[in-house]
């Protein structure tokens, strides 16, 4: 990751890593099955699809601001059919951890969290991640709840969904959540591109599946997961009355699977997690917290 540590400004250093208030220990959360899967409070213990998290590093928090830290917090939501909120768990959120604390003055929780749709556990995490949104099925309530949590600080990062048929499909729930505007589309020329890396144009990361099956073909676009109209990568931000971005969302983008892949393969890690996954991912976390 020398590229990583080579490319961080010097802002990185003045990061007021107070906003993520959340505990240094693994969080409490409700036991939760799927397909038989046990969902630990430590995502290390995990054992599941394509596991390795073991390996990922436990580090300390300051000891004077035990709770003044950065935590990545999941949405454990309701669903459909098919997409789910565990996508790229908990690998993508083990890694991007371990990065942001390996390459960055940002307290860091070493324990990301699994987080429901309750005020009170909303509360406690203002930066929170959807993974594949497409067939979320929230009632009224829920939809309330999360645009009461964007209305009053927190902070949404939607990925892992291709194409107009998927876009469709949330277009509805996005604005039962956030009905007071409709989301803007992000130039390259805007802030969250260049606040701490200097991305030289808008990332696209493929899961590792389809990276492979482009580089065994000698091609170097695959019609983007299989979805012909997802040939560019989209990103929207949706932002409340005073100019705050309360949402972001990552069209056309997997970037949980290059955070969770980045020891699938060498030549995936230097060309996928480390040119793109990973500074798209710091420099979001960087933008939330400090706008």
């Amino acid at each position: 990751m020398m590229k990583l540590r080579n490319c961080l400004l010097p802002c990185l250093a003045l990061i007021v890593a107070g906003v993520g208030f959340s505990q240094s220990s693994p969080a409490k959360v409700r036991p939760d099955r799927y397909a038989g899967l046990h969902y630990p409070e430590d995502a290390r213990k995990f054992r599941g699809w394509r596991h390795h998290g073991q390996d990922i590093p436990v580090w300390d928090v300051h000891p004077e601001l035990p709770r003044d830290v950065f935590t990545f917090a999941r949405l454990r939501y309701p669903y459909r059919k098919g997409f789910r909120w565990q996508a790229d768990y908990p690998e993508a959120e083990l890694h991007l951890s371990w990065r942001l604390h390996q390459l960055t003055s940002i307290q860091v929780n070493p324990y990301p969290v699994i987080v429901d749709l309750e005020a009170e556990q909303l509360r406690e995490h203002p930066f929170l991640f959807i993974s594949e949104p497409s067939n979320m099925n929230l009632s009224d309530a829920q939809a309330r709840l999360l645009g009461d949590y964007l209305q009053n600080g927190g902070f949404i990062l939607i990925d892992d969904f291709w194409g107009g048929d998927e876009w469709r499909l949330f277009a509805p729930t996005l604005k039962r959540i956030w009905p007071q505007s409709d989301p803007v589309e992000l130039t390259h020329n805007h802030p969250l591109f260049h606040c701490v890396f200097d991305l030289k144009e808008p990332p696209q990361v493929h899961s590792n599946v389809f990276w492979d099956q482009m580089r065994r073909s000698g091609r170097s676009t695959l019609g983007n997961e299989i979805r012909p109209d997802a040939a560019a990568p989209i990103f929207r931000a949706l932002y409340d009355t005073r100019g705050r971005m309360v949402m972001l969302i990552c069209l056309n983008n997997d970037l949980g699977d290059g955070w969770e892949q980045e020891a699938f393969d060498p030549d995936y890690f230097r060309e996928v997690s480390e040119k793109h996954a990973f500074p798209l991912g710091i420099n979001i976390v960087f933008y939330a917290l400090t706008h």
